[in-house]
């Protein structure tokens, strides 16, 4: 037979954080960019891709 160890008065206490693991000290340093900086520079370079693709023969000459 199993011998358990005697539980507290009210049980045991649920574990807080659900398993997930926090890095608060990797966080620094680093490029600092706004998410509207990068989906801005993300849409220049998509549409400069389509302007080469219909007249970059003309402007490179190929």
């Amino acid at each position: 037979m199993v011998k358990r160890k005697p539980q507290a008065v009210g049980g045991a206490m649920p574990a807080t954080g659900a398993g997930l693991i926090r890095y608060f000290d990797e966080d620094e340093g680093g490029l600092k960019i706004r998410p509207e900086v990068v989906v801005g520079i993300c849409v220049i370079v998509i549409v400069a891709g389509i302007l080469l693709q219909i007249f970059g023969a003309e402007l490179l000459g190929f």
